[in-house]
């Protein structure tokens, strides 16, 4: 075999592994996000690399920090919801925005709910989902703010108490504690965001 060859040779052999350590990295990742989308809101390691058809050594030589697994799932839920994110917000009266802006919020919760959950459980341990978690926070604002830019003129006690009931915790106590469908979910928030909108925000000029 030429010197040539030889290191054609070992370039294909790195770049199998290089292919095969890519593939095992996906198949962890899809593996997490399929348990806790099943319910399970902290599946173990083993779990992980069962799901994953890995061994253990595996999915911690990859991900050696959990956090580095958060952020590599978080980016899956981000491309997931980025559409609903910028959807066109209507014309027409402050209520039909804020109808509308309900009736997203509540299809984004139902996509991301376990993994919204999984995250809570776990936020206070992880410094990534503590980072992540403000962040989302701020981006929902500032989702709030284009739908109705009025928040924006209100009083901070108008305007935070409209920010907590279009949030995921509000969305989850109904969906989950009290155990209500979808549609009654949506009918119940859309019922409180439009009593304090009709009696609080004016349409700006």
């Amino acid at each position: 075999m030429t010197v040539s060859q030889k290191n054609g040779h070992e370039g294909e052999e790195a770049d199998g592994r290089r292919r095969r350590s890519q593939h095992s990295r996906e198949a962890i990742v899809s593996a997490m996000f399929e348990l806790i989308g099943e319910g399970d809101l902290r599946p173990s390691a083993q779990r992980i690399a069962d799901r994953a058809g890995v061994g253990i050594r595996t999915v911690f030589r990859h991900f050696d920090e959990m956090d580095r697994l958060f952020a590599e799932m978080s980016e899956r839920l981000r491309a997931t919801i980025a559409p609903l994110l910028s959807v066109e917000v209507p014309t027409g009266s402050v209520a039909r925005r804020a109808s509308g802006l309900v009736a997203v919020r509540c299809d984004i919760y139902e996509r991301i709910g376990p993994y919204k959950r999984s995250g809570n459980l776990q936020r206070f341990s992880s410094p990534y989902l503590r980072k992540a978690h403000r962040a989302t926070i701020r981006d929902f604002r500032i989702d709030l703010e284009r739908w109705l830019p009025e928040v924006g003129a209100a009083t901070p006690r108008v305007a935070n108490a409209i920010e907590a009931m279009v949030s995921f915790e509000c969305w989850d106590r109904l969906r989950t504690d009290q155990k209500l469908n979808q549609k009654d979910t949506r009918e119940a928030m859309e019922t409180a965001v439009g009593a304090v909108v009709a009696a609080s925000l004016k349409p700006r000029a």
